[in-house]
């Protein structure tokens, strides 16, 4: 076996992912899969700001388990990557200089282990999205899969479009046999041998996180900055006193910074009220300025949806909440307009009863429950049509989807350009043998067996 690592450095944490593959067939697909995770404790690189070195310390526990991991006689060739996502873009964007010295901190941490060490980069939203879709149509063997007889074969099958939905950002993408009419959402894509024509987009300060600072702002800004304010998205009974500075910490947030002090405190209460919940996360998203021929939100090109989709990281884990904790199915954009009503509607006391163990996330559920809502019927334009046509998934088999295998994939170039048709396993072999020799018994048998009722016959006779 051959191993691969990524670091996925996302905006709330950074994830560490082993890969292996059978070393003799580093260009076969589906073959490559995830030998085991590691959770990073602590928030992601990006929130070292004002202490890098801790950046690259707070890895050492998962990197200490991929020496373990690793067989140690394939430590030295096994490629060991960190890519950093829409966290990092932000704090590139509000200070390029403390943004490369965490990456050199991380980037030393990682070169002090005995693997191939490969760099640490900060990916863009359009290669976030892409590698996203590639591991997702990998996994699922969308672009090329092996026969019963060792033979390559390109399935009949269309490819899944991918839908990401992280701390900082979120990414749509997706084949389309449309016009894209801004050539920045445009990908082309070859891989064996097949040509493809994707769309994506990425929008930066439309992740988890800073979507949810982004109402604060939004609310605190309704209300004038007074020292309390109704959180229509909070549920009833829930209250929390918050500084100014947490929240117009990010560039997401900045052009709303108000002229106070950003030391003063403000408590919001919550009031579990989904319509004014629904009509502020809604302020969110610009649906009125396109200079193109449809757009999603922001003056954002994008071609009607089509086929299936794949949605994954939060997108996964808001409808899991509302399918597994709220006991609600989400099938059509109503279930999931009315189970995010439901949420809002739900007091404090009753959701911790609940789910007692997702006491820190729970107060959002509400919030990013609607914004899902909105984001993909308003946003991106699902209808009753399409909608059923996502899957809300978090892995392919054992395999966690994400941009990181599609990364490592990318940079081992371990997905080839051209088909390779000519090329057969050594399955095939082995079948070959395999269906002569059960020719050769099924034979030997049948005549054996015609050979016994003559004898038979004439010893009767």
């Amino acid at each position: 076996l051959q191993y691969g690592i990524v670091l996925d450095a996302g905006s709330s944490h950074t994830a560490m992912f082993v890969y292996k593959w059978p070393a003799d067939k580093e260009n076969d697909t589906g073959v490559v899969s995830e030998h085991s995770m590691c959770d990073v404790e602590g928030p992601g690189i990006s929130s070292y700001s004002s202490n890098p070195l801790a950046a690259g310390t707070s890895l050492e526990h998962c990197l200490n388990q991929a020496l373990r991991d690793v067989p140690k006689e394939k430590h030295a060739g096994t490629p060991l990557y960190l890519g950093a996502t829409a966290g990092m873009r932000l704090l590139n964007i509000a200070d390029p200089q403390v943004s490369d010295a965490v990456l050199r901190a991380v980037a030393a941490m990682l070169k002090t282990y005995p693997f191939d060490f490969r760099g640490a980069k900060i990916l863009s939203g359009e290669e976030e999205g892409v590698f996203g879709w590639v591991t997702a149509n990998y996994l699922l063997e969308n672009f090329i899969k092996r026969g019963w007889l060792g033979e390559w074969i390109q399935p009949q099958k269309k490819t899944l479009g991918a839908m990401d939905f992280g701390g900082a950002s979120t990414q749509i993408t997706f084949e389309t046999r449309d016009t894209i009419e801004n050539p920045r959402n445009e990908v082309m894509l070859k891989l064996y041998g097949q040509a493809y024509k994707v769309y994506t987009h990425s929008f930066l300060c439309y992740g988890r996180d800073q979507v949810l600072k982004r109402l604060l702002s939004t609310l605190l800004q309704a209300e004038s900055y007074q020292e309390t304010v109704s959180h229509p998205c909070w549920p009833m009974g829930y209250n929390k006193s918050l500084l100014l500075s947490s929240i117009y910490d990010s560039p997401c947030t900045e052009n709303e910074r108000p002229s106070l002090a950003l030391n003063t405190t403000v408590t919001l209460v919550g009031t579990g009220n989904g319509n004014l919940c629904t009509l502020h996360v809604s302020k969110l998203f610009d649906f009125t300025n396109c200079s193109f021929s449809h757009c999603s939100f922001d003056g954002v090109f994008q071609p009607k949806v089509s086929g299936n989709f794949i949605a994954f990281s939060a997108f996964f884990y808001t409808v899991d909440f509302i399918q597994t904790v709220m006991g609600r199915p989400v099938h059509l954009p109503n279930d999931l307009k009315d189970a995010a009503e439901t949420i809002c509607a739900t007091s404090w006391s009753e959701l911790l009863l609940k789910a007692p163990k997702l006491e820190k996330r729970l107060p959002d559920y509400c919030a990013v429950s609607t914004f899902v809502y909105l984001l993909t019927i308003k946003g991106y334009s699902f209808n009753n049509h399409s909608f059923p046509n996502i899957a809300f998934q978090k892995k392919a088999g054992e395999t966690s989807i994400g941009w990181a295998l599609g990364y490592m994939l990318n940079l081992t170039n371990m997905i080839p350009a051209e088909k390779p048709s000519s090329h057969k396993s050594m399955l095939y072999n082995y079948w070959v043998i395999l269906i002569l020799l059960f020719v050769v018994t099924t034979l030997t048998t049948l005549m054996t067996a015609i050979c016994l009722l003559r004898h038979s016959k004439s010893s009767t006779i």
